[in-house]
């Protein structure tokens, strides 16, 4: 099979590999679409994000979608043909978080795409049956390659006890922030702000159901939520972009007895916050990190029409043209909310 191998920083390269063969409790998978997540183009432009860094070769993707090829003998729940997701990270099941069903904060996690653990800009993969999930006739493969970015918008929304009645705010309208608006939808919540310097975002953020937006490049973030909220402040504020500036924004524009939800990783992983209004105000912070059991969730409110994942899906690009396609979302951010590799 052909696999797309970052042989260096800003490089990506074409390689003959050995067809996998699936464990018994494996199945094999023919992918059909591969999302680029922001944290591919970090490894593709720095090399490293944090304490992972990349040693070359090393193959990006840990979005994935496709059609199962073939079966492991003791796999049941799949049979060759079937549409799935992949969820990408293979737990140790035994530790405490795994026992307690906090799988993703398992510290033994094998993570496609988290040196060194290699992705799946590739053909074909064999995966864990057990995190492969059917999609329903009604579901693609284009949108299961969409499940797990939406898997970390609904665990951002139940972080924040997203409800009917709540009024919401979502700080980036980059994938993340888009997925976790969609989820926030799902979740019965219809008054929701999204905040981005980026114009073209959040047109799309309209598009998908924001009831407003503010371009914080153009407006006071502060005093234009005020104005939406009849001076209150909104009930959840999540923060997607990563950046000290709209994190004390979430503090500033969130009412006194509310909720705010931190999911964007910046580049430093330190922040200067006005902690005293958050005390005056008796915020509850909670984070993010990945998601656990929302596979089945995410599936079924695309399934059931709740989600419209498809629509943040912006620029789509062939397996032969992968160099070419990072280098189109490293250099066109501003326009490109969310590329996705095809597989022929």
């Amino acid at each position: 099979m052909k696999v797309a191998v970052m042989t260096g920083i800003g490089q990506i390269e074409y390689i003959e590999a050995a067809m996998p063969v699936p464990k018994d409790d494996e199945v094999l998978v023919k992918l059909e679409y591969v999302g680029i997540c922001g944290s591919d183009l970090h490894y593709y432009e720095n090399g490293r994000i944090g304490d992972y860094i990349v040693e070359p070769p090393f193959v990006l993707g840990h979005e994935p979608g496709g059609i199962v090829a073939e079966i492991g003998k003791n796999v049941t729940h799949l049979k060759v043909g079937d549409k799935v997701a992949l969820e990408p990270g293979k737990t140790c099941g035994t530790c405490r978080f795994c026992r307690e069903g906090k799988y993703n904060l398992c510290q033994d996690v094998i993570f496609f795409a988290t040196p060194p653990v290699d992705g799946v800009f590739q053909e074909y993969v064999a995966h864990k049956a057990a995190l492969c999930f059917k999609l329903p006739d009604n579901v693609s493969t284009l949108e299961g390659a969409l499940i797990e970015p939406l898997a970390v918008g609904f665990h951002a929304a139940g972080q924040g006890d997203a409800h009917v009645g709540q009024s919401a705010i979502v700080f980036g309208a980059g994938c993340i922030g888009l997925v976790t608006m969609l989820a926030l939808k799902a979740r019965g919540v219809t008054n929701i702000v999204v905040v981005d310097i980026m114009q073209k975002r959040l047109e799309k953020a309209l598009e998908l159901g924001a009831e407003a937006v503010i371009n914080s490049a153009e407006e006071d973030v502060s005093v234009r939520s005020r104005e939406l909220t009849a001076g209150e402040g909104f009930d959840l504020a999540i923060e997607t972009a990563g950046m000290e500036i709209t994190a004390s924004q979430c503090i500033q524009v969130v009412r006194k007895g509310s909720a705010i939800v931190l999911v964007g990783y910046g580049k430093s992983g330190m922040m200067n916050l006005p902690m005293s209004l958050a005390l005056d105000k008796e915020v509850t912070f909670k984070t993010v990190f990945r998601y656990r059991h929302l596979y089945p969730t995410a599936i079924e409110a695309v399934a059931s029409g709740k989600v419209n994942l498809t629509g943040i899906v912006t620029h789509q690009f062939d397996f032969e043209h992968v160099q070419e396609a990072m280098d189109h979302c490293v250099k066109d951010k501003s326009n490109i909310v969310k590329a996705v590799i095809k597989f022929s």
